[in-house]
C-alpha cells in the first residue's frame, strides 16, 4: 500500500510490534525457540502470548487437486473425458520439476533457504524494521518454509469451509499483515515453520511449496501453471519461463499473463509488470550462480510469450460423452464411497484429486452418437424431438455407452434459448440428472411374459387374443381391480387363439392383457422392479390395466438393465459407470459396485429370451433393425399414439435401450418426419441397427441358453366334466385348470335350462392348457331319440326318420347275398335311442345285390 503519514498511536504500535518480533527473532537465533516470549499486541485490548506456547506441529495433508474422469479407447488407453476442480493442480515429484524453477524460487524468494532452520532471521529483521518502525509498504521477509506453512493453513481452512463466508474468513486471516493480528500470524507461521523443518527435508519443503503455490486465478502448483501458461510440463521449463512463473507467485492475480491485450499488464505492453518481476528473479538467479551470464542475457532479452492451454473443466469438455460424464458426477455426489455427507462427496469431486476410470467404451459411444445424429435432428420446428440410447453389459451392469440427440450444457441462458441444448440426461433417472422418464409401451410385455412363465405357463399354450373388454384383475397387494379396459392392437386385428411366443413376436396387446388377467398384477410389477425396472421419478411402478402395456415412465438405462437381466439368464445387475478409482496418493479406492441378484430362475429367463429372439426374426416387430453376426433378443415398445417409440435388446454381450419420442408435447412418431423421409417411428430401426453393428463387431455375442421343454411345450390335460354346472361355476372350474372359456349356442338337453349341457371339446378330451373351451347351456328341452330302423327297407326307414324331424343320408353297399328288391338297412348313425336334436342328420347303410 502507498506510504502514509503515521499517527503517534500508529508509531507506538509499530514500535511495540517491532520490539515483539525483534525479541522473537533474537530468541530464535540464540535459544533455538525454547524460552518464552511475551508478545505485546497493538490493539486497545493488548494481549500477551507466549511464543513457545504456540503450536509447532503442522499436519501437511493432501492439497486440493482436480479430479479426472477417463474413458476407454479401442487400443486400451484411457483418454481424459473431463476434469473438475476448485484449484487446477497436478501434484508432481521433484524429478518432474525443472531445476530452473527450483533455483528461481530459492534465489528470488529465500536465497538462504538451504542454510536456515525455517526462519530467515536476516530477512525477518529487515522486514520487521521496515514494516513496524520505518513504516510504509509491508515487507515480506517470509522464508519459503513460512510461505509453505501459510499456504497449507489456507488450504486446510478452505477444505473445511462449508460456505463462501468461511472461505472469505480464511483468506482474511491468512493475509492479514498489519497490526497485532499480522504480528500474531507471523509468529504462528514462524513457530510452525520451525516444526516443519524438523519433520521434512529441504527438498520436500521446496517441492511442497512449488506444488501448493497459487499462480493466478484457479491455477495452483508449478505443473498446472507450466501447462496452462506455456503448454509444457514443469520439467521442461526454460530459465525465462521458470522465472516468469516464480515472478507471478509474488502477486498472482496482478502478474498473471493470460490477460487480454486491452488490460493493464496485458499482451499489448508485453506484460510489463510481470517482466519487471521476472527480470528481478533472473538477476537473483545470476547473482546466486543458478544460471550463466549467457543464459541470463538470453532470458532477459526474451519477451514474455505465453502459450495458453485452457484446462478442461466440467462435462462440457467431454464431447459426445458429456451426458455419460454428467451421470458419473451424480454417482460421485450420491455414493457413500466418496464421502459420508453430500458436502464431502461434492468436495471429493472438485478437489479430491481422484482419478476415476469409467466403463465408457469410446468406440461404442461414438457409434451410438453417430447413429442418432444420422437420423434424429437436435431440434425441430414443431416438435421437441428427443432420442437417447443406453448400452449395458449383461451379467455385470457396466454402462458401455450413453448418447442422445442434444448438446450438453449447464448454462441456463443457453438451454432457455434453444432446445438443442439441455443439461437433462434422457438416459437416466431424475435422481441422477435425468428426466422423469418416458412411457415404455409394449416393452413392458417382457415382464408379463416372465411372470407367465414363472407361474408355470408355457410359450405354446393357447391364449385368447381376441379383441374384447376386460373387467377382472387379480392384485394381491392392493386389492382386485374391476374397472373395464378395452385394449387395441397396433394393426387393428383381433387374432383369436394365439400362443404367447407368437404374441411376443407380433406384440399383440390383447393376448398379453389376457395373459395378465390370469396372473397377479402385484406379482407382475414386483417382478419388473426386481429386474431393475422402475419409474424414473423414483416412485413405485403404478399398477392398473393400462400400465400392463407400458403407461409407466421409465428411463432407457432402467429398461436396458431389465432386459439385460433376462439376457443374462435372470441375473440382474444394477448399472455401474465406474471401474476403478485411484486416490491422490496413488492407492486404489473402493469404487461403487454393481449389485447382482438372480431375479428369476434361469429356466424362466431362458424361455423368455427364446420368445424374445423371435422379435428380431421374420415377422417380428424389430426384424428391420436386425443385423447379422450374433443371436439377438429384445422387445419393441410404442406408447399410445406413438408419442414414444422404443427398441430394447441386443446380444448376450451388450443390450441397448433406444428411445425416440417427445421430450415435451404429444406429436405422434408415426407422423413426425425426421430425416430422409423417415418418421420418428421408422427411424428407430436405422438408429438401433447402427449401434448393433459396432456392438457386435466389438463384443460379438453367444448363443442364448436353450429353454426347458416344460416352458415351451403346451401342457395337455383332460377337459373336466362340467355338465350340470352353472355357466359361472363351469367357467371357474375350467379357468382354474388353465383353459380359456367362451359360451356357445344353447342345445336341447334334459339338463335344467341355463345349466351347462355339454362342452366343445367334450369332457375327457386331451387338450392343451390355455385352449378355449366352449360351453353350451341347456335349453331345458329334452332332445329326440333316434328310432331303430335297422332291418327295415331303405324307403321305409327314410319315412320313419323324416317323420320325427331328422334328415337322412343313405349309403348303398353291394352284397350278392342280399335278397331281391330294395334291400334292407344294415346300420345307422347315430345308433338307435341316441338323443339327437331335430334337424340333425341320421346316416343309414343298406345292402343290395346291385347299387347301380
Amino acid at each position: 500500500m502507498p506510504e502514509q503519514k503515521r499517527t503517534a498511536r500508529g508509531v507506538l504500535g509499530g514500535f511495540l510490534g517491532f520490539v515483539s518480533l525483534s525479541v522473537a527473532a533474537g530468541i530464535l537465533v540464540t535459544a533455538a525457540v525454547t524460552p518464552a516470549l511475551a508478545v505485546t499486541g497493538m490493539t486497545a485490548n493488548n494481549t500477551i502470548g507466549v511464543f513457545d506456547g504456540l503450536p509447532d506441529y503442522l499436519k501437511v495433508g493432501q492439497s486440493m487437486e482436480k479430479t479426472n474422469i477417463y474413458a476407454t479407447a479401442s487400443d486400451g488407453s484411457t483418454p481424459l473425458l473431463a476434469s473438475f476442480y476448485d484449484q487446477n493442480r497436478e501434484e508432481v515429484t521433484s524429478d518432474q520439476v525443472s531445476q530452473f524453477a527450483k533455483d528461481a524460487a530459492v534465489a528470488a524468494e529465500d536465497p538462504r533457504f538451504f542454510e536456515h532452520g525455517g526462519i530467515d532471521i536476516i530477512g525477518t529483521a529487515r522486514a520487521i524494521f521496515k514494516t513496524y518502525v520505518v513504516g510504509g509498504q509491508t515487507q515480506g521477509g517470509s522464508s519459503i518454509t513460512q510461505q509453505y506453512v501459510k499456504n497449507v493453513l489456507i488450504q486446510q481452512c478452505e477444505m473445511e469451509s462449508a460456505t463462501n463466508e468461511d472461505l472469505a474468513a480464511c483468506a482474511e486471516e491468512a493475509t492479514t499483515a498489519s497490526g497485532a493480528e499480522g504480528a500474531a500470524r507471523k509468529l504462528k507461521e514462524m513457530r510452525l515453520a520451525i516444526g516443519v523443518e524438523k519433520d521434512y527435508s529441504k527438498d520436500d519443503i521446496l517441492l511442497g511449496y512449488l506444488n501448493i503455490a497459487n499462480f493466478g486465478a484457479r491455477t495452483y502448483g508449478i505443473q498446472a501453471a507450466a501447462k496452462y501458461y506455456f503448454s509444457v510440463n514443469a520439467i521442461d521449463l526454460n530459465p525465462e519461463q521458470a522465472a516468469t512463473l516464480i515472478a507471478m507467485v509474488n502477486n498472482p492475480n496482478n502478474l498473471r499473463i493470460d490477460k487480454p491485450a486491452n488490460e493493464v499488464n496485458g499482451a499489448a505492453d508485453g506484460y510489463s509488470k510481470t517482466k519487471i518481476r521476472r527480470d528481478y528473479v533472473l538477476n537473483d538467479m545470476l547473482e546466486h550462480g543458478k544460471i550463466t551470464a549467457e543464459q541470463h542475457a538470453a532470458a532477459i532479452a526474451a519477451p514474455i510469450t505465453p502459450t495458453i492451454t485452457q484446462p478442461s473443466t466440467g462435462c462440457q469438455s467431454a464431447g459426445n460423452a458429456a451426458f455419460f460424464c454428467d451421470y458419473v458426477t451424480w454417482i460421485v455426489k450420491q455414493d457413500a464411497a466418496f464421502g459420508a455427507t453430500p458436502e464431502e462427496r461434492a468436495g471429493a469431486l472438485r478437489r479430491g484429486g481422484l482419478q476415476i476410470y469409467t466403463t465408457l467404451d469410446l468406440d461404442l459411444q461414438a457409434a451410438s452418437q453417430a447413429s442418432i445424429d444420422a437420423s434424429i435432428p437436435h431440434t425441430m420446428a414443431r416438435t421437441n424431438i428427443g432420442a437417447a440410447a443406453a448400452t449395458v453389459q449383461p451379467g455385470t451392469g457396466r454402462v458401455l455407452a450413453m448418447a442422445q440427440n442434444k448438446t450438453f450444457s449447464n448454462d441456463s441462458a443457453v438451454t432457455a434459448t434453444s432446445n438443442a441444448y439441455t443439461s437433462v440426461n434422457y438416459n437416466t433417472d431424475k435422481a441422477y440428472g435425468g428426466s422423469s422418464g418416458f412411457q415404455v409401451g409394449s416393452t413392458f410385455k417382457a415382464f408379463i411374459l416372465l411372470d407367465w412363465l414363472k407361474e408355470g405357463h408355457s410359450l405354446n399354450e393357447s391364449v385368447n387374443g381376441g379383441k374384447r373388454t376386460f373387467t377382472r384383475w387379480t392384485d394381491s397387494c392392493a386389492g382386485n381391480y374391476t374397472k373395464s379396459y378395452t385394449p387395441k392392437n397396433y394393426d387393428g386385428t383381433s387374432p383369436g387363439s394365439i400362443t404367447p411366443i407368437d404374441a411376443t413376436r407380433r406384440s399383440v396387446n390383447t393376448a398379453f392383457v389376457a395373459m395378465a388377467q390370469k396372473l397377479d398384477m402385484c406379482s407382475i410389477f414386483q417382478g419388473a422392479e426386481a429386474m431393475g425396472v422402475h419409474r424414473a421419478d423414483g416412485q413405485p411402478l403404478e399398477r392398473f390395466p393400462a400400465t400392463l402395456l407400458g403407461a409407466n415412465e421409465v428411463s432407457p438405462l432402467s429398461l436396458a438393465t431389465g432386459i439385460a437381466g433376462i439376457a443374462a439368464s435372470g441375473l440382474t445387475c444394477t448399472p455401474i459407470a465406474i471401474d476403478k478409482v485411484i486416490g491422490p496418493d496413488g492407492a486404489e479406492i473402493a469404487a461403487p459396485k454393481s449389485t447382482c441378484t438372480q431375479a428369476v430362475t434361469p429356466e424362466v429367463a431362458n424361455a423368455a429370451t427364446f420368445a424374445m429372439e423371435t422379435v428380431f426374426k421374420g415377422g417380428g416387430t424389430a426384424a428391420r433393425a436386425a443385423v447379422p453376426g450374433a443371436p439377438l433378443m429384445g422387445k419393441t415398445g410404442t406408447a399410445d399414439d406413438a408419442v414414444h417409440s422404443w427398441i430394447t435388446g441386443g446380444t448376450s454381450k451388450a443390450i441397448t435401450s433406444l428411445w425416440i419420442g417427445n421430450v415435451s408435447g404429444k406429436s405422434s412418431m408415426y407422423d413426425v418426419r425426421v430425416n430422409k423421409g423417415l418418421t420418428g417411428f421408422s427411424a428407430k430401426f436405422n438408429v438401433f441397427s447402427g449401434i448393433l453393428k459396432t456392438s457386435i463387431a466389438k463384443y460379438g455375442g453367444d448363443a442364448f441358453p436353450n429353454p426347458s421343454d416344460a416352458l415351451i411345450k403346451a401342457k395337455r390335460i383332460a377337459v373336466p366334466e362340467v355338465a350340470g354346472q352353472s355357466v359361472e361355476a363351469a367357467t371357474g372350474i375350467l379357468e382354474k385348470s388353465g383353459f380359456s372359456v367362451q359360451v356357445g349356442a344353447p342345445v336341447d338337453s334334459s339338463i335344467g335350462a341355463g345349466l351347462v349341457a355339454s362342452t366343445d371339446p367334450a369332457a375327457g378330451a386331451d387338450v392343451a392348457t390355455g385352449s378355449t373351451i366352449t360351453l353350451h347351456p341347456s335349453t331345458g328341452v329334452a332332445p329326440l331319440a333316434v328310432p331303430n330302423v335297422v332291418g327295415a327297407d331303405p324307403e321305409a326307414a327314410k319315412k320313419t326318420l323324416e317323420g320325427v324331424g331328422y334328415g337322412v343320408a343313405g349309403t348303398c353297399e353291394v352284397d350278392p347275398a342280399a335278397g331281391p328288391g330294395k334291400g334292407v338297412v344294415s346300420a345307422q348313425t347315430p345308433a338307435a335311442d341316441t338323443p339327437l336334436a331335430a334337424g340333425q342328420t341320421v346316416n343309414i347303410t343298406f345292402k343290395r345285390q346291385s347299387c347301380g
